[in-house]
């Protein structure tokens, strides 16, 4: 029987057993006084048939429980009334978990699906929750009476618990409630409503024994802390309340916030303040990037009105604009600036000699706690004779002075996109060399297609499918050789730019012999809140590895900042539910959200609409129009769930989606917001008209047409 078919019995059964309990009044059989009335004759029937008597109550309990009828208080003082406190606990509780379990599987069946697929947001964070925590929960929500048992079963088939922890966890925890109301049924003549059973001091008495368990948690967490730091001796008063190492995106914003909250801060850096970001990243290659579109730009001159142009210009006076930029934005970053905000800048390689103590030079820093944003430095490939040339990443590329004729790259991800265009519009001859079948893996094919699309209008070789193997520098060259359809290949090259990636730093520094844990991707493992298996190391940014994006740095530096300061009061986990990002190659690309690939992969139900730019008024008069906006919503509802752009500043253009997701606002809000004309953002506008028209009320707009032509007629 297949998954819709036992779906479709289900939906007719339950319901249909529901509607016949209530339609034959079942209900009156069920109740306390029913049970006094015929309490005598139960219990001569039970005498003569004991274990007939038992079948027919667990029966009857089970199958009440599993429909969520009521009546299951009623069943568990009658267990006592009947078979007393010892057989009536054992019926009652098997008799209440299996019916509860019952429900569960009704419900995981019949609802979980439409549940999830309309509110996969809320879905995914409910599953993290009850991956890590659904025990605690579920035992604490089973120990307060007051809580409805059924209630309670629907809702946790909704979540991805196991059913057999499911099972083990609603006997445990419902254990108390029914020891509590069995022998209550033992003094039937006492009671004249199941109220009765529950004063003021006994609901409170569990409800109190509903959060021992989420007191218990934070007391294991309390003692495993202490086990992690009884090996350090703690210091009797410290020189700071944080000491962030590491002075790239992350580290600068948790040593402002520290600062601005007033706490005592050090930030300790060993090269150049600003990190990857400022001098090795985004700021010089979003200038090159410029320079480069300049260039691009005048070779279209005929699609603005003009004859051709020709630009000349000396590859060093650009790259000396590159470092020009980088210059002027670095007093933002500079240690002036931040020790004029309160911070203590120290210049100097940092070694954590143990979870209170930052060595530092020979000078040793106190501190009561440590957040780790180191970065992350680019991956080599193990490729033979590799390191016998000198091979350019993102951290040496921006110090040549030549245009290299001829340049390999090797990685088809955003960073080598975005570097292999700019060089190709200066005038290299560019390859880039993917192991997999397609440029930019993370993005849908058809945003990829454009991408690769301009590329080779542009003059970029793409080689797909080639493994990298070795080096060769025999004879005059140097040649990269790649195997390909099980055959060897050599590709001519006089640079090569290596772009596959970057690992987190996490070596140096004392992290291994400090004991800190590491994540399988060899990034600093954390919980939730950013804390390592030291309860006061947090780390944040590259070195987290989890989103590898300075603005995601910049987020999770808040979190790791205010956790470290203000954790022992209230730990705060760290949203990612909208993180953004671009990549700027032209077109660009920029997205938030879920994208087709993985939705489809997740098995999240969508809807799509699709606005071409070639329709938009004002790409079309700055000669722009290539590219779409691409939004998911939830099946008949505006609510977003992703955003793809691909065009003309579609980085910008992504910032209003960006925001409506954040703060839960549909297509219909951003299609009631007035957007100037004529610009890039109105596309925005449009894609959402394109949901309202594929949503218009046919039947009612049938009948506001028969209205008008009626009106007509008057």
């Amino acid at each position: 029987m297949g998954k819709n078919t036992v779906k479709a019995v289900l939906l007719l059964l339950v319901p249909g057993l529901i509607l016949l309990f209530f339609v034959l009044d079942m209900e009156q059989y069920i109740s306390l006084s029913g049970l006094k009335h015929g309490l005598v004759s139960l219990k001569s029937y039970y005498q003569t048939h004991v274990l007939g008597t038992m079948a027919v109550y667990m029966g009857i309990y089970i199958a009440l429980s599993a429909l969520s009828l009521p009546g299951a208080a009623v069943l568990t003082i009658a267990g006592g009334a009947l078979f007393g406190i010892f057989y009536g606990v054992i019926l009652a509780s098997f008799a209440s978990t299996m019916g509860a379990t019952l429900a569960f599987w009704f419900s995981r069946h019949i609802f979980r699906d439409f549940i999830r697929n309309r509110f996969s947001d809320k879905a995914a964070a409910m599953d993290r929750a009850i991956e890590k925590e659904g025990g605690f929960y579920l035992f604490a929500l089973r120990l307060v009476p007051v809580f409805p048992f059924f209630i309670i079963n629907l809702a946790m088939g909704l979540t991805k618990i196991k059913t057999s922890l499911f099972y083990l966890v609603s006997q445990a925890g419902m254990l108390p409630g029914t020891i509590l109301y069995v022998n209550a049924g033992t003094r039937l003549a006492e009671i004249d409503t199941p109220g009765d059973i529950l004063s003021a001091g006994i609901i409170i008495s569990f409800a109190l024994l509903g959060i021992f368990p989420m007191i218990a948690k934070r007391f294991v967490s309390y003692i495993r802390a202490r086990k992690e730091l009884s090996g350090f001796s703690k210091p009797a008063s410290f020189d700071y309340n944080i000491v962030v190492i590491g002075a790239g995106s992350a580290g600068l914003v948790s040593a402002l916030v520290a600062a601005f909250v007033k706490a005592k801060v050090a930030l300790v850096e060993k090269n150049k303040m600003g990190g990857e970001c400022l001098n090795t990243g985004c700021v010089p290659s979003k200038a090159l990037i410029a320079s480069s579109k300049l260039i691009a730009r005048a070779k279209r001159a005929e699609d603005f009105g003009f004859n051709k142009i020709k630009i000349d210009f000396e590859f060093s006076s650009v790259m000396a604009r590159v470092q020009s930029i980088i210059k002027k934005i670095e007093p933002h970053d500079s240690i002036e600036r931040f020790t004029n905000l309160g911070v203590d800048c120290i210049k100097g390689k940092a070694e954590i000699i143990s979870p209170f103590e930052v060595k530092v030079q020979n000078r040793i820093l106190t501190t009561k706690n440590i957040i780790i944003a180191t970065g992350a430095k680019p991956m080599i490939p193990d490729i033979k004779g590799l390191n016998s040339i000198n091979y350019l990443t993102s951290e040496n590329i921006w110090y040549l002075k030549t245009i290299p004729p001829r340049l390999l790259v090797l990685g088809g991800g955003p960073m080598g996109c975005e570097l292999a265009q700019a060089f190709s519009r200066m005038g290299s001859k560019v390859t880039i060399v993917q192991r997999g079948r397609g440029i930019m893996k993370r993005e849908d094919r058809d945003v990829a297609d454009i991408v690769d699309k301009s590329f080779q209008t542009e003059g970029i070789k793409i080689l797909l499918n080639r493994t990298p193997e070795e080096i060769d520098l025999t004879g005059r060259g140097k040649k990269l050789v790649c195997t390909h359809e099980k055959k060897k290949i050599k590709i001519e090259f006089d640079e090569i730019l290596i772009a596959l990636g970057r690992l987190p730093n996490v070596e140096g520094f004392g992290l291994k012999k400090l004991g800190v844990k590491l994540s399988r991707n060899k990034s600093i493992k954390t919980n939730e809140f950013l804390e390592t298996n030291i309860p006061n190391i947090h780390c944040c940014g590259d070195v987290h590895g989890k989103y590898q994006f300075t603005h995601t740095a910049a987020h999770e530096a808040w979190y790791a900042a205010v956790n470290s300061l203000f954790g022992k009061f209230k730990k705060t986990r760290v949203d990612y539910n909208t993180i953004p990002w671009a990549t700027y190659t032209d077109p660009e690309i920029a997205r938030v959200g879920l994208n087709e690939t993985e939705a489809e992969k997740k098995g999240i139900l969508y809807e799509t609409v699709k606005f071409e730019l070639k329709d938009l008024d004002r790409a079309i008069t700055d000669s722009e129009d290539n590219g779409f906006i691409k939004v998911l919503t939830m099946p008949g509802k505006d609510k977003i769930l992703g955003v793809t752009i691909v065009g003309h500043h579609a980085s910008d253009m992504i910032a209003e989606y960006i925001l409506a997701m954040k703060h839960g606002l549909g297509l219909n809000k951003i299609l009631g917001t007035i957007h100037i004309y004529p610009t890039m953002a109105e596309a925005n506008k449009y894609a959402a008209g394109i949901w309202k028209k594929n949503h218009a009320p046919g039947k009612l707009l049938a009948l506001v047409e028969k209205y008008h032509a009626w009106m007509r007629r008057r």
